[in-house]
């Protein structure tokens, strides 16, 4: 989890769209949100977010293939503590690990 959250950034996550699209109900939470083919629009009063995703080739290391899904966050009429409260729900929901 980062510190931060700029109006506007990308990152990949090691995950397939279909495993994204099961994930993100609950990272969403009560926030209206509606899909529109691979991204979304959703209403964060006072603002707005907009994500859209594409799935890029696996990364492969050795005979280990992980998938990779390109996504880019877009904050508007956000200050930097609104953001940073949505990311901090959305990304312990889309957090995965071993244990």
């Amino acid at each position: 989890m980062q510190s931060s959250y700029a109006e506007r950034f990308e990152r990949e996550m090691g995950c397939t769209e279909a495993e994204w699209l099961g994930w993100l109900p609950a990272a969403m939470g009560d926030v209206v949100w509606q899909q529109k083919g691979q991204g979304l629009g959703a209403e964060l009063p006072p603002g707005s977010l907009s994500i859209a995703w594409q799935p890029r080739p696996p990364r492969v290391i050795a005979l280990m293939r992980m998938p990779v899904l390109h996504v880019r966050f877009t904050f508007s009429g956000l200050d930097e503590g609104q953001r940073y409260t949505f990311m901090r729900r959305f990304d312990l929901y889309m957090q995965r690990g071993g244990g």
